[in-house]
């Protein structure tokens, strides 16, 4: 008790401060996982205070120094966006590898040259610098997150102590990832396009291809590294990589086909280099000058450059080796619309990772075979991945299913073992083909005993209270006593034909139903000539004679016998309330003892309704019977009672002299017994 208003006086505390008390600045603040603030500490951002988004903030802070739970949905939900970001990136940084191309001159169509596509440089810029602004967020989010101290003696019971102070949490992050954030959200290939390249143009630009080949590519593994991260975080976080199995094997194939992305867009970079580099190599004539061979600078009246296209036509039996990148250039591919020379690229990197690069012709060249070694290994290790990860995410898809089918499998041998016959067997098929309906192989029990006893009751709530005030006998009852049934209910399944109790067998349930029909019927224990049937549908209840049991305060522990059998009609769902619990919700909650409950149990009762219509019937039996021994007295009493037998018929007389006579009447049907209310509670 004393931890207990400790723990109150706290958190009164806490509610009217609204705030978290740090220490002093210089010193290192921690907080305790378990005295986190539950909410925003500040109203100023506007979010509701749900208790999973958290937030510490001192009194006199502004917005922009509070410091963020990392466990916290906040940083659960911009984790996410930060990946779709990733993933944009991984897709736009080698959309910079298709802005040199291959045209022609408006002067002279027929001579090549290399150039820039412009459009296509403006639109990627445009979207990489968007994205690059993701980066920078997610740089100022660490500055704030706090983290967990590693030397936190709490840790051998918990995550351990939270820092919170900003100048440890700074100094954390720029010894950890804080390098590796900064390059990754450089603009280095705007920079390399827009003023690197144009710089060195006329004097080295297959330098400047080289670097920008270099210096996306550097930045793109950073960028992956970050993506891989981000992965890790989100397992740790949430437990799980993917929310579905179609979810992990979509992302696998989305990253494979990245993948297929790059080599392509590399491939076509390489291609329009070898093919510069043809020009260079055969442009020695004094009248072939270099920088001719660019779009952007208009050849002189002496400039000849005959021999150098005629020698470098990959289409035309060139003297150059152009090997793997023959078949981009031969076609005039770097001279196509963007949406072509993509599209191409694309499936040629698909089509060789695919196939480890086993259809490729290469040339002696050292980097293209370097390449085509990369490409080789980068397929068998990313295809083998792609295989393996689809593989284990449509296992998991079918496992249950499988299981289930093995579970069959063992079923149907064991009965083949045991000779059972027939009928059996086709009745246990039903069975697990409509428990397999229903449930789909989860076993809901053993998921709601591993949680807490809190969330356990609210689900039961959820799902049993709807349906338990479906059932008349428990409408009259309020949300505390209904609460405390839904949390001892357990799910049932009948098949049809089913037997759920038999006339004298001990009642160990109640059973409620929800959907099917239930045949109920009795022979008043075995009366010859007695029999009563009604239908029991969806509302009903069967097994009243356990709520008779346990609202006796002193039971005996003998379970009561039943007076009926119950027998199923159709495939039933019900909820069963076992004799332990009942009896455990009797004692506890002395209001179930109420006359007002039980005149509603009676009233709906199919036991109590027997017993009421064979009370009823006898006692119209029994008037009948007066009726006719009054009428025999009344004509006994006239003086010419020999004439009046003379004209009544014999039968008549007979029947009334039987009536007059009868002094055994017929058995009564049993009454259901009473139990003794002794706590009772008018309502």
């Amino acid at each position: 008790m004393m931890f207990g208003s400790r723990r109150v006086e706290d958190e009164m505390a806490l509610a009217r401060q609204r705030t978290v008390r740090f220490h002093d600045e210089r010193a290192k603040a921690t907080i305790p996982i378990h005295q986190k603030q539950h909410g925003l500490a500040a109203s100023r951002l506007g979010l509701g205070s749900s208790g999973k988004n958290k937030v510490f903030v001192a009194e006199d802070d502004l917005w922009y120094k509070m410091i963020i739970d990392p466990s916290s949905d906040f940083i659960l939900t911009w984790t996410y966006i930060f990946r779709v970001s990733c993933f944009i990136a991984m897709f736009m940084d080698p959309l910079y590898f298709y802005v040199p191309e291959i045209g022609y001159r408006p002067t002279a169509p027929t001579t090549p040259c290399a150039g820039k596509d412009r459009r296509l440089a403006i639109i990627v810029t445009v979207f990489r610098s968007i994205v690059d602004l993701f980066y920078v967020i997610q740089m100022i989010i660490k500055f704030r997150t706090a983290y967990i101290n590693p030397s936190s003696k709490l840790g051998v019971f918990g995550r351990g102590d939270l820092i919170t102070d900003h100048k440890e949490i700074a100094k954390q992050y720029l010894r950890s990832d804080f390098a590796v954030d900064l390059v990754a959200s450089l603009p280095l290939p705007q920079i390399i396009i827009w003023s690197v390249i144009p710089a060195i143009k006329y004097s080295s630009s297959r330098h400047g291809n080289d670097m920008l080949l270099l210096v996306a590519l550097f930045q793109y593994i950073l960028r992956l590294y970050l993506m891989f991260s981000l992965n890790n975080k989100i397992v740790k976080i949430t437990g799980a990589f993917a929310k579905t199995a179609w979810q992990g094997a979509a992302y696998n194939l989305l990253l494979y086909m990245i993948a297929s992305h790059v080599l392509g867009a590399l491939w076509y970079l390489l291609s329009v280099d070898r093919q510069i580099s043809c020009w260079k190599k055969y442009c020695i004539e004094p009248d072939c000058h270099t920088q001719y061979l660019y779009c952007g600078v208009i050849p002189g009246p002496s400039w000849n450059g005959t021999l150098v296209f005629s020698s470098c036509d990959a289409g035309n039996n060139p003297k150059f080796d152009f090997g793997m990148f023959q078949p981009l250039l031969s076609n005039q591919t770097p001279n196509q619309n963007f949406l072509k020379k993509y599209v191409y690229c694309l499936w040629w990197g698909l089509q060789n990772l695919s196939c480890y690069g086993q259809t490729l012709t290469v040339s002696t060249f050292l980097g293209e075979t370097l390449y085509a070694i990369f490409l080789a290994m980068v397929g068998l290790v990313l295809f083998a991945h792609l295989i393996g990860k689809v593989q284990t995410y449509l296992q998991s898809i079918t496992a249950r299913v499988e299981e289930w089918r093995i579970k069959q499998r063992d079923t149907e041998e064991w009965m083949i073992h045991r000779q059972l016959p027939h009928e059996l067997r086709e009745r246990v098929r039903r069975f697990v083909h409509y428990k397999w309906l229903a449930t789909r192989g989860v076993d809901e029990e053993s998921i709601l005993i591993a949680l807490p006893a809190d969330l356990r009751r609210d689900i039961k709530r959820h799902l049993c209270l709807d349906l338990v005030r479906r059932v008349p006998l428990f409408s009259e009852m309020d949300d505390q006593l209904l609460d405390a049934i839904c949390g001892r209910l357990v799910s049932s399944l009948s098949t049809e034909g089913t037997y759920i109790v038999r006339e004298g067998d001990p009642v160990n349930e109640m059973l409620f139903i929800i959907r099917g029909k239930l045949e109920s019927s009795t022979t008043d224990g075995g009366r010859t000539g007695f029999f009563n049937s009604i239908t029991l549908k969806p509302g009903d209840f069967c097994g009243e004679e356990l709520l008779e049991w346990a609202l006796v305060p002193k039971s005996t522990v003998n379970l009561p016998s039943s007076t009926r059998t119950v027998k199923a009609i159709l495939e039933v769902e019900a909820f069963a309330l076992r004799a332990e619990d009942l009896r455990f919700v009797a004692s506890q909650f002395r209001r179930l003892h109420s006359r007002k409950l039980q005149h509603t149990f009676r009233y709906y009762s199919h036991h109590w309704r027997t017993w009421a219509a064979c009370f009823i019937q006898h006692a119209w039996r029994r008037h009948k019977r007066r009726k006719m021994a009054k009428d025999l007295r009344m004509r006994e009493s006239f003086s010419s009672m020999r004439s009046y037998e003379g004209d009544a018929s014999p039968e008549q007389n007979l029947a009334l002299r039987r009536g007059a006579s009868i002094i055994r009447e017929l058995p009564k049907f049993r009454k259901p017994s009473e139990p003794d209310f002794s706590a009772e509670h008018d309502d």
